[in-house]
């Protein structure tokens, strides 16, 4: 176990957690492709004791296809994920002792090196250190799939938050391909993100053909208010870092 600091949760091996982090001052911090595209590659970059360094991938030829093959020493394995334009979640579950601290700090210390640098900005990118919800609840684990995969669902409906859907079926449409969550890792379709989920490590909640699509569209009939209050019984540790 790992008790950090200022921080009111011990991470431990074989546990599951719900990680999240926004922009300082909701800051846009995915304003394009590459943005995005930069991050999802940290996700795997990031998940390894060995260290890669992005301008000498590039300048010797290396591909963006190849910074998914760096799979030795993981630290986490990671079962979901989704960026939105201000803000990001991950689902974890911890292998290597310390393994959550030291993805998290990778990966936001190498964005942050990244996105300053390409915006000529200075200062902390992120609001402060990341929130983790530890997941001890199966049920709540298999919900955070639906919740983390249909966050991009207010990017097209903002008002989902207190409403129900108005266009289900845009909404179901913009989902399904949408680039820069696992959607696609499970649905499946063939890309070389899918090398950023174990899902080996997490519970086989899916495993017959449309199962993972029959559940997200049964959660789509909420708001996303109605997700969130139907989840909190669920809850069994809700922290903020």
């Amino acid at each position: 176990m790992m008790l950090l600091m200022g921080r009111k949760i011990t991470f431990s091996q074989g546990e599951f957690y719900h990680l999240y982090n926004r922009g300082i001052e909701q800051r846009v911090i995915f304003q394009d492709d590459n943005d995005h595209k930069r991050f999802v590659a940290l996700l795997s970059l990031s998940n390894t004791t060995s260290v890669v360094n992005f301008g000498e991938h590039f300048q010797f030829g290396g591909t963006y296809a190849q910074l998914f093959d760096v799979q030795d020493d993981p630290l986490v394995a990671i079962g979901a994920y989704c960026l939105m334009p201000n803000h990001f979640h991950v689902l974890v579950k911890e292998i290597r002792k310390g393994g959550i601290s030291a993805f998290m700090h990778k990966l936001a210390t190498a964005y942050s090196m990244y996105f300053n640098a390409k915006y000529s900005r200075k200062g902390r990118l992120f609001e402060g250190t990341f929130c983790a919800r530890h997941v001890a609840d199966d049920n709540y684990l298999k919900y955070l799939f639906a919740y983390i995969h249909l966050n991009p669902v207010k990017i097209v409906e903002p008002g989902w938050k207190k409403y129900q859907i108005t266009d289900r079926t845009r909404a179901k449409k913009f989902v399904a391909t949408y680039p820069y969550s696992s959607f696609l890792d499970y649905v499946p379709k063939m890309r070389i993100e899918n090398r950023i989920i174990s899902r080996h490590e997490f519970p086989d909640y899916f495993d017959k053909k449309g199962d993972f699509e029959s559940y997200l569209n049964d959660w789509l009939n909420f708001s996303e208010h109605d997700l969130i209050k139907k989840a909190k019984p669920l809850q069994r540790l809700n922290t903020k870092g």
